[in-house]
């Protein structure tokens, strides 16, 4: 691995940070007040932003997960899953909630590309698709889940509630995580594809929340909702040994995506405070920290922590294009990104003082919006756990 940017990728992030300053910063605060309107200016870019990864049939670009045979014996592959985090993180730079709004953008295509098989991967390209995991009473325990699969024929029953769903109001259809047999346990949970205009699938809410207000976030129900049994994603056979391993892929793309969101907004953060304060901070980065002032020490650390999170997540992404198993590398990286996004946009409105926080300026909107990257697809306590259990060779059972 290379620490540089693959230079293929170059015009890639040159037209994603050219999106993100002349479309999404210009209607950020717009759409931050305007909680569930949809950005219609975004309609524009879907054609644009289906070509940034390599043709890949899953649009946030995240095609393979980090199974399968290694391909380093046959050279280094930069892929879609490098291509998708580079370009995530210069689209956040210019807002977070907008990005999650993208047509085409949604979470659940990750899923799809993670589990699908090869059929299913061509019939599904071009969907918009969500990702359904959290339960009124089930949440960092995906294993938890409680919404039934029962077969019926050629279809599959859902009986369940989802919330929390990202984008689950506006996208095409649904990845529903549903079990086949509460007996069995999570090696029954299997992920569905689930169209909205499904009979049974009713969306009853839409979330009020802190930040990412450009996102919608519903609450889903599914009464008999049946689904054909060919929108099971991957195998319907329930392995026991396998156990939770299949869905569970799923997060091994999501979570470095998640990760370079929270680069992003980073970045835009400490961009944004260096050039407010410009006038008293020194570019000596050679300067002793005791020579330093508060506020230049504290923006070096901020950005050497940024440093080390942006690699973890480039790592975690690399190790996918190249089929090396990444559960553990895609758990740090967002546990990383996650704490890092958090501490640096606090930090920045604070440096920054009342026009940080005040919405002059974005940084307040930022510190908000970057909460949720600590919590979605796995919270910081969720990660540090299964990075745990990789490190000391334990099972979920063995380490909780």
């Amino acid at each position: 691995m290379y620490l540089e940017n693959p230079k293929k990728f170059n015009m890639l992030v040159e037209q994603a940070h050219q999106v993100a300053v002349n479309v999404l910063r210009p209607i950020s605060r717009k759409y931050d007040k305007a909680e569930h309107e949809y950005p219609k200016e975004l309609d524009m870019l879907a054609s644009l932003l289906d070509g940034m990864n390599e043709g890949s049939p899953d649009a946030v670009g995240a095609s393979s997960t980090g199974s399968g045979t290694s391909s380093s014996g046959s050279g280094v592959k930069n892929g879609s899953n490098m291509s998708a985090a580079l370009g995530i993180i210069e689209m956040c730079w210019g807002d977070v909630g907008l990005l999650l709004a993208m047509p085409r953008q949604g979470l659940g295509n990750a899923a799809i590309a993670a589990v699908a098989n090869e059929e299913q991967l061509k019939r599904f390209k071009g969907t918009w698709a969500a990702m359904a995991i959290t339960e009124p009473n089930c949440g960092s325990d995906s294993a938890a889940i409680r919404t039934t699969a029962t077969k019926d024929g050629d279809h599959y029953v859902l009986n369940g509630e989802k919330i929390y769903v990202t984008s689950g109001a506006r996208a095409d259809s649904v990845v529903v995580w549903a079990t086949l047999d509460k007996n069995l346990g999570r090696a029954a949970i299997k992920s569905f594809v689930v169209q909205h205009g499904t009979e049974g699938m009713q969306v009853t809410r839409l979330e009020k929340k802190l930040g990412i207000k450009a996102s919608d976030t519903a609450a889903i129900t599914f009464t008999n909702c049946r689904v054909p049994a060919a929108n099971l994603l991957g195998t319907p056979e329930v392995d026991v040994q396998k156990g939770f391993a299949g869905v569970m892929q799923t997060f091994d793309n999501t979570r470095p995506l998640v990760a370079a969101m929270a680069i992003g907004v980073a970045k835009a953060s400490l961009d944004r405070t260096r050039e407010l304060l410009k006038d008293s901070l020194s570019v000596n980065y050679s300067a002793q920290p005791m020579q330093a002032s508060f506020a230049e020490a504290t923006l070096n650390r901020l950005e050497a922590e940024w440093e080390a999170a942006r690699l973890l997540t480039l790592k975690a992404a690399w190790l996918a294009d190249n089929k090396i198993p990444n559960s553990k590398e895609a758990s740090i990286a967002k546990a990383k990104a996650g704490r890092v996004a958090n501490e640096v946009t606090l930090k920045c409105v604070e440096l920054c003082g009342a026009l940080g926080y005040s919405e002059d300026e974005l940084l307040e909107k930022w510190s908000r919006d970057s909460k949720i990257l600590d919590i979605f697809e796995g919270t910081q306590q969720i990660q540090l756990l299964i990075v745990a259990r990789r490190v000391l060779n334990k099972s979920s059972a063995e380490l909780k």
